[in-house]
């Protein structure tokens, strides 16, 4: 017996190092039998590594439908020994963690309500100190990228090999197209940080919509993520919960097969040859950047040496929205993006108050 659950634990930590991981299923477990014929026939894709299925689901507000509870994980028992796909879920406590090792659940994850509390975090870490199980962490729901690297290194220190990430994006009021917005730069930022783990991404969430399911995902892919875990029911129509965003086996199948898959290693010579002479010159052109900004930051540092000469505020509105939207019109012309001039304006006034208020305000 402990040597089949010794295979089976070294099976799914090999499963998760799958690229691409594909996870999917109902966004709710609602019946025994819409379990059973989702599993069914997300099975018969071939395309799926894991089956997703939310146990409990905490809304918003009260009065909605909150999951069928333990009742649930019986159920994927029976879509593990009938179907062959191991099963994960949302923990969101120390309680259901607890029930999932119980039941042999094969991994779980943190969803992103959860991620943003540090004491639910360490409540579930503390749960699963040591158990063979991997851990998924969502993204926190507000774009905070220090809860993020939180959750991650408590359950690092709850001796948990196997960990990956999960970008579900960011909430954002009066954002009409997106559920969430993805704010990709986070996920990079928080890939840099932990190099080492598989991140997936999760385009139902991100969406709210199935039909943007298929640029998201493409998206992801050309950034090199490592999969994706996308709600999949057999009668999305019907659904319980979050209807909109879920997909039917089939069409996860037809997205899946539409998908190019991007290769993240390069052997040929040619195409490694050229990527290094235009990164050459990236690099030239950065270094050039650099020191026009630098030159720039010294005039700033000049200008508030005559504002505290004179008693003048370091803020000037009107200058402010003359350069911005100086700065937008051209950048409009050279063919970048509104979103890249507004990070861009952003950061150089930053700084420019921040070189002025040295000059202004020096601490001895």
């Amino acid at each position: 017996m402990l040597e089949n659950t010794i295979k089976h634990n070294e099976t799914i930590s090999r499963l998760t190092r799958k690229k691409p991981l594909i996870i999917a299923g109902p966004c709710s477990a609602e019946t025994r039998e819409q379990v059973l014929e989702t599993a069914d026939l997300l099975s018969r894709t071939g395309k799926v590594d894991m089956f997703r299925a939310g146990i409990w689901k905490p809304r918003t507000r009260p009065g909605n439908f909150e999951g069928v509870g333990e009742a649930g994980l019986e159920w994927l028992r029976e879509v593990k020994a009938l179907y062959r796909l191991p099963a994960i879920i949302e923990v969101a406590n120390a309680r259901q963690a607890e029930l999932a090792l119980r039941y042999g659940i094969d991994a779980v994850w943190i969803g992103a309500r959860t991620t943003v509390n540090p004491f639910s975090v360490q409540e579930i870490a503390d749960a699963l100190k040591g158990a063979a199980i991997p851990v998924y962490i969502k993204n926190p729901v507000n774009p905070d990228i220090e809860l993020w690297t939180g959750a991650v290194e408590r359950i690092q220190q709850a001796d948990i090999k196997d960990i990956g990430l999960i970008h579900r994006g960011f909430s954002s009021y009066g954002n009409a197209r997106l559920r969430n917005v993805p704010m990709w730069h986070l996920a990079i930022e928080i890939r840099r940080r932990f190099p080492d783990l598989p991140v997936l991404i999760d385009p139902s969430h991100i969406t709210g919509n199935s039909a943007l399911i298929p640029e998201i995902l493409q998206k992801a892919i050309d950034l090199d993520y490592d999969g994706a875990i996308i709600e999949a029911h057999c009668r999305p129509g019907s659904a319980w919960s979050d209807a909109a965003q879920q997909v039917t086996p089939d069409e996860l199948l037809r997205i899946i097969n539409a998908i190019i898959w991007r290769k993240d290693d390069i052997q040929e010579e040619r195409i490694i040859g050229q990527l290094e002479q235009l990164r050459r010159q990236i690099d030239q052109y950065d270094h050039q950047l650099l020191e026009l900004i630098s030159k720039r930051m010294h005039i700033s540092r000049e200008i508030g040496r005559v504002k505290k000469e004179h008693n003048v505020t370091i803020l000037q509105t009107r200058r402010w929205q003359y350069i911005y939207d100086r700065v937008k019109a051209l950048g409009q012309e050279l063919g970048l993006s509104e979103e890249f001039i507004n990070h861009y304006m952003e950061a150089i006034h930053l700084e420019s108050i921040r070189n002025q208020d040295i000059i202004m305000n020096p601490k001895d």
